[in-house]
């Protein structure tokens, strides 16, 4: 603390991200990184790029937000890209989601909503669940200014359809529904398609997840021209070069290999149903995930004593300690031999 911090830093609660550790040797199922690395052609342009470093990015990003509009089809006017989906979602929050009326979003979702809400002085509700972990669009039909929704959920890795989508956004035209895609690719169905008909969707994604970009750090929005415009502005009035050049080209790269992409994505659906097949078979109860991990709690064991005995044993899982999810563990689906070694370590626990 110090006498010279503003007065909203006193009141900020960060977002505390998953460990990174130092150590080798561990099975790092904590962070829902992709466990295959990216496809060549991301190093081969990454390479041909580096003699660009000197220079400024282009501060639109032109090649990238064409790669994704044309893999999404959309118009590249309606595409934004940043610093990771992490600043995407800041500049919407703050672009966007301002207003006198409250923002709700579910009350198990990515930690990182209300962190936003705080940093902005962004009023806010959150919308419980139901019994089952799903959300549930009925449940939005109240005053708000927007509404926002992780899709597949996280950390609960639960999809709606894209049809409880367009039921929202056509229930409430005159409310922005931000709908944060980071999992999509694992199985669940995109809103993209619905933004040409609806002018109040904003659909956010990243490369970090299914694209093994994490370390990159690339996100993207897409939505009607007025919504891009909202975020081009905060972004030009705060950094006009959120994006390098590197991350440009390996972007651009990853989302134009698709045959990488989908074999890739293949393997971790395939070991994801494998992971939750085994976790049940030892006790546990899996959430339905269409996401790179599995929502699972034990039916006698406690989440926070597991993820602790884990650790000693060199495998990382995430725990949150937060109501209604205290005795679940969030396990990212790793290679077949992390999923396996999981799966020993737990048995001679459990």
């Amino acid at each position: 603390m110090s006498r010279f911090w503003s007065p909203v830093v006193h009141t900020l609660s960060p977002y505390v991200p998953g460990e990174q550790p130092k150590q080798d040797g561990i099975v790092k199922l904590n962070t829902n990184e992709n466990p295959y690395p990216p496809s060549p052609r991301v190093l081969a342009a990454i390479a041909a790029a580096v003699e660009r470093l000197r220079l400024y990015p282009d501060p639109r990003a032109t090649r990238l937000r064409e790669a994704i509009a044309a893999h999404c089809d959309v118009a590249p006017e309606q595409v934004f890209v940043g610093n990771g989906s992490d600043e995407v979602l800041a500049h919407t929050f703050q672009a966007l989601l301002k207003h006198e009326p409250p923002l709700l979003f579910p009350d198990v979702t990515y930690s990182f909503y209300p962190v936003y809400c705080g940093l902005y002085g962004i009023t806010h509700e959150e919308v419980p669940l139901d019994a089952a972990m799903r959300i549930d669009i009925s449940d939005y039909r109240r005053p708000s200014s927007a509404i926002l929704l992780c899709n597949p959920n996280a950390p609960t890795g639960i999809a709606l359809q894209r049809d409880a989508i367009a039921s929202l956004l056509a229930e409430q035209p005159d409310r922005l529904v931000v709908v944060d895609e980071a999992y999509v690719d694992f199985g669940a169905e995109s809103a993209v398609p619905l933004v040409a008909r609806h002018d109040n969707l904003l659909v956010i994604q990243t490369f970090s997840k299914s694209r093994s970009l994490a370390g990159l750090r690339v996100g993207f929005a897409i939505g009607q021209r007025p919504l891009i415009e909202a975020l081009e502005r905060v972004k030009d009035s705060f950094n006009s070069y959120p994006v390098d050049c590197l991350a440009i080209a390996g972007a651009a790269a990853a989302i134009e290999d698709d045959g990488w992409f989908r074999d890739t994505r293949a393997r971790i659906i395939a070991s994801r149903e494998t992971l939750a097949r085994d976790l049940r078979q030892l006790g546990f109860e899996v959430l339905p995930s269409l996401a790179n991990f599995v929502f699972a709690r034990h039916r006698s064991r406690s989440g926070a004593d597991l993820a602790a005995a884990l650790r000693q044993r060199g495998v990382l899982v995430r725990h949150f300690g937060k109501p209604r999810i205290e005795n679940f563990l969030r396990i990212t689906v790793g290679t077949e031999a992390e999923c396996a070694r999981l799966v020993e370590v737990l048995r001679d626990l459990i």
